[in-house]
């Protein structure tokens, strides 16, 4: 079950009418021009590019899980790009690095490693609390900060300089499905388990806002900082308001939580994730331990981009690499090397801040341009002088003034006994 959305002005709609139906996304406006003031790199078309993206992602971390889908989907993108690069004469070489997490601060070495290789843009961090802490740093550069996984409200109106962009949607409208899912399920009161970090809070914020607009009460909302590795004070406090229902907002450290709630009494069944856990347990829990439990995440379903998933399977397979387990964010991985790209043979510059002035044009966002749906089928638009309009594999994308996508799908699953989720059916 998913939920579309093209707007970004404010709604309040509540439970069902909600799900599966147009989605109203709130969020603020702020200007921006674009950074550096350094001469293009330019060239005319069909001539020699050769563009350097640095990534920035979870090798390492609470969030590692989502390392490999992420950085399959840039490498698959990458691939395809080359596959063209007689045609268009744009080739793209990425440095591949390791974002970590706020306990290990493996950004704190990495970006830097990456920067001084001086790519045009760097795509990181998933976690929105990790993008936060080295945001300033590369924007600070001139170059470009892409995220295939932010969804903290904060970057809506961030001071960017016009180069901060993302292909997941806002937690404002994760946190509007989410807590309207747990009312129209019949759920009269909530209990919140909160990551204090920009995502953790800014979701939990919406996923109130909802629930509360939608006649439900939150009973607790306790909060763990990142690194902790008991959460039995949470866990009594949730437990002892009695809540129907618990929604978990974590990463990797629902490893430990689920079991414990679960162990306690608390019915797997009223038990809800969000992104940044939606994870197969299969290898970590029981059979059968998290049947029932649901969970919502930006991003379309496997069945709505099962071509795509089987050119990424089958490029995974042949590099050798290890087969993929759940592909979380890898469409929009691929979206936001593909759109760099696009962006950088429209404004024929390899320079972040032409690259920048293109990305909305080439997302849709002008209004003008002629839909594709592949990196050749919107290179020919290009190179033929007319304006491409990419319509991504994770959603249409669309661009507005300050970087985030105006369409994308929020998806609802319910995990079965192996401990693996498919989509809810309702």
């Amino acid at each position: 079950m998913s939920v579309f959305t093209r707007s970004r002005k404010s709604t309040v709609l509540g439970g069902l009418a909600l799900i599966g139906a147009s989605a109203l996304v709130l969020a603020g406006c702020a200007g921006g021009g674009t950074g550096g003031d350094e001469p293009s790199e330019s060239a005319a078309p069909g001539e020699e590019l050769s563009l350097k993206i640095g990534t920035a992602l979870p090798q390492t971390g609470n969030l590692a899980f989502l390392g490999p889908p992420e950085e399959a989907g840039v490498a698959y993108a990458q691939s395809l790009i080359q596959e063209y690069a007689d045609t268009t004469g744009l080739s793209v070489d990425v440095v591949w690095g390791d974002s970590g997490d706020l306990d290990n601060k493996a950004y704190e070495t990495e970006v830097p490693r990456i920067l001084a290789e001086d790519p045009s843009a760097i795509i990181g961090a998933a976690s929105s609390g990790v993008s936060l802490q080295f945001i300033d740093q590369v924007i600070g550069e001139g170059k470009i900060l892409f995220s295939p996984a932010n969804t903290s409200d904060q970057f809506t109106t961030y001071d960017d300089n016009g180069l901060y962009f993302r292909t997941a949607p806002s937690d404002v409208l994760q946190g509007e499905v989410h807590g309207n899912f747990v009312a129209e399920e019949g759920h009269q009161t909530l209990g919140l388990i909160v990551l204090n970090d920009a995502y953790g809070t800014g979701l939990a914020k919406y996923i109130t806002e909802a629930f509360e607009g939608a006649g439900g009460e939150v009973v607790a909302a306790p909060t763990y900082n990142q690194g902790d590795t008991s959460f039995d004070a949470q866990i009594s406090e949730v437990l002892a308001a009695d809540p129907d229902a618990i929604s978990v907002i974590s990463f990797d450290e629902a490893k430990t939580i689920l079991p414990a709630l679960i162990d306690r009494g608390f019915d797997p069944n009223n038990l809800y994730l969000v992104d940044g856990n939606m994870a197969s347990y299969k290898d970590d829990f029981p059979a059968g331990l998290l049947e029932g439990a649901k969970g919502t995440y930006p991003g379309p379903t496997p069945a709505q981009v099962q071509d795509f998933i089987d050119g990424l399977d089958g490029f995974v397979e042949e590099s050798g690499d290890e087969a993929l387990k759940d592909y979380t964010y890898a469409p929009e991985s691929f979206d936001a090397l593909t759109l760099l790209a696009l962006a950088s043979l429209a404004a024929q510059s390899t320079d972040p801040a032409d690259i920048a002035d293109k990305l909305i044009e080439v997302s849709g966002g002008s209004g003008d341009g002629k839909k594709c749906e592949s990196f050749a089928e919107c290179a020919d638009i290009i190179l033929a002088g007319d304006v491409a309009d990419y319509d991504g594999v994770s959603s249409p994308v669309t661009f507005d003034e300050v970087g985030d996508p105006t369409e994308g799908f929020i998806n609802i699953y319910q995990y079965g006994a192996d401990n693996t989720y498919t989509p809810y059916e309702g």
